[in-house]
């Protein structure tokens, strides 16, 4: 399915979703403590969602069984949450979560390294794949194309010669937790579907401090770096307007 152009209503919606997803994962970073279980982690999740009158999105879609994806070190996305899996001191853990708040879905991720880097390396990966995605935002407002956000994506985590995960991608969001465009996180400026106003998109580099090859963990789900290198994710849900971009899951 295509992005559609939001209504306002719609976006009223998609902004009190990206508001609650905000807290939310904020709340989970802060919150985060050594030996803790990744279920753990999804049971605080869920308790404070409820609380906020919204729905994870994620709980049931095409069969995961959680409200939330957590991964941990070289585990790139999808991460189901396990009370076998005890985080570390130096881990870098991303959670992602979707939030559908009256009918309208908004798609974050962050990622943070627990406690103090054991590789100092982990926590340059984790503060530069942030800034790979705010370069691919800062260029967004009606009429560029999606290459144009690829572009500053990759040129970024390039720069820092990283590998970039590119059999997975960002997407349209709101209506559907994913709709179309695509939006790669490598790419030619000036290439690729237009892009208007009124349209929500989710951009989400993901970057590895090794090769770009995934593979699928036996369970699935679970997306880890070929090479067993370690991984960071990111993702911000972005409203398109005539002048620029509102980000909807911000604090």
């Amino acid at each position: 399915m295509q992005t559609r152009i939001k209504t306002e209503t719609e976006i009223k919606a998609m902004r009190e979703s990206g508001a609650i997803l905000a807290y939310i994962l904020n709340y989970l970073k802060q919150n985060l403590v050594e030996g803790m279980s990744t279920k753990d982690i999804a049971l605080l999740a869920a308790t404070e969602l409820k609380k906020t009158g919204g729905k994870p999105t994620f709980l049931g879609y095409q069969g995961f069984p959680d409200v939330i994806c957590i991964s941990l070190n070289n585990e790139v996305v999808h991460g189901i949450p396990s009370k076998n899996k005890i985080i570390e001191k130096g881990d870098i853990v991303s959670l992602d979560f979707g939030v559908t708040y009256q009918g309208m879905i908004t798609d974050g991720a962050i990622s943070t390294v627990l406690g103090s880097a054991v590789n100092k390396k982990y926590q340059e990966l984790v503060d530069n794949t942030y800034k790979s995605l705010m370069a691919g935002i800062t260029v967004i407002k009606a009429g560029i194309r999606v290459g144009d956000i690829s572009a500053n994506v990759e040129t970024v985590l390039k720069h820092f010669h990283y590998g970039i995960v590119r059999d997975l991608v960002g997407h349209g969001v709101g209506h559907n937790l994913h709709e179309d465009p695509n939006i790669p996180n490598y790419g030619r400026l000036h290439t690729g579907p237009w892009l208007e106003a009124g349209m929500t998109i989710a951009i989400e580099p993901m970057a590895t401090l090794g090769g770009d090859d995934i593979v699928v963990d036996r369970d699935g789900w679970t997306i880890l770096t070929a090479d067993k290198s370690m991984s960071a994710h990111f993702e911000h849900t972005v409203l398109i307007t005539d002048e620029g971009y509102e980000i909807l899951t911000i604090l």
